[in-house]
């Protein structure tokens, strides 16, 4: 990828301003974010480990959950730790072509995560509502494919409007008001006509949460239309609990993103866009282990197998 068109550009590096607001709290800010990016990184890659190490795990729920779980780890990890150094330190500096790669990693893994949310929908629709049909259809080799296509949808998603963004001109200022170098502030900053990537940017993302948030819409319409059909008060409560998870950490993500980057006139919310990045990036991969699978009994059971195992 073409990131510094070095000929058009004056701007070498961009600056992290972070949150100048509550630079006075950085040393506690820090502590608190470096706790919930290792309580995220070891949430996750818990139920990764366990998804693989435990037989009774293997089937395509699991699957997609490990890998969302793998997607998130790298998603937060492009950008919390430049985070933590600015609440550390202060303003941080941030080559051109670093920046413009975290941005493009965090826009590929961020929409593959919403993209594997919708499999995960799909899924949990051919299993309560499909049962006799859910093995045959969501066999290994299907389920290699739906993540394939995920990434791709995500890749495809994220290399235009970055690249697009990479070929304007950039002449001053380099501050980018936020803790990475995110689309929105990116492009405020050029001093070329950036309207048409911003565009391109804006209808993309649109697109994909409209489609991901119909399918979603549509799946769990279904699901409880079927849960509340069954004839045991204990099958109900059991499909609740699963799809009430998965609700949840869905409620966070579109919310967030909605916010953020489905809105017109976003230079005239910065510190709010700032605060509900942080809902994305520290809170949402820190709550996903807890109330999307480390409560789930099939979970418990395979880590005590797991420490029984190791004693």
């Amino acid at each position: 990828m073409m990131w510094g068109r070095r000929n058009r550009t004056a701007v070498q590096e961009f600056i992290l301003e972070g949150f100048p607001a509550v630079q006075h709290l950085g040393k506690i800010l820090f502590l608190v974010h470096l706790l919930a990016y290792l309580a995220s990184i070891m949430g996750n890659t818990l139920i990764i480990t366990i998804t693989w190490a435990d037989h009774r795990l293997h089937t395509p729920m699991y699957f997609f959950l490990s890998t969302f779980s793998f997607v998130e780890c790298c998603c937060i990890t492009t950008v919390i730790p430049k985070l933590l150094a600015i609440f550390l330190s202060g303003r941080q500096a941030i080559s051109f072509a670093a920046c413009f790669t975290q941005a493009f990693v965090f826009i590929f893994l961020g929409s593959t995560a919403f993209f594997l949310m919708v499999v995960l929908s799909l899924d949990r629709y051919l299993a309560i509502c499909r049962p006799l049909r859910y093995s045959s259809i969501m066999s290994p080799r299907v389920c290699f494919l739906l993540v394939t296509t995920c990434f791709t949808l995500g890749f495809v998603f994220a290399v235009a409007p970055v690249v697009h963004l990479s070929q304007l001109s950039f002449c001053g200022p380099n501050v980018i008001p936020h803790f990475f170098c995110d689309f929105g502030p990116l492009a405020k900053l050029s001093c070329s006509d950036s309207r048409s990537t911003e565009m391109l940017f804006f209808y993309l993302i649109f697109l994909g949460l409209l489609i991901s948030l119909l399918v979603t819409i549509i799946t769990y319409s279904n699901i409880i239309v079927t849960i509340v059909r069954l004839p045991s008060a204990k099958e109900r409560q059991k499909a609740f609990s699963t799809c009430s998870s998965h609700l949840i950490v869905l409620s966070l993500m579109y919310g967030s993103c909605l916010f953020i980057y489905v809105k017109p006139k976003q230079t005239s919310r910065v510190d709010f866009n700032r605060q509900a990045a942080l809902v994305n990036t520290v809170l949402t991969p820190v709550l996903n282990p807890v109330i999307y699978t480390l409560r789930n009994k099939q979970v418990h059971q395979a880590l005590r197998g797991a420490l029984c195992r190791g004693k």
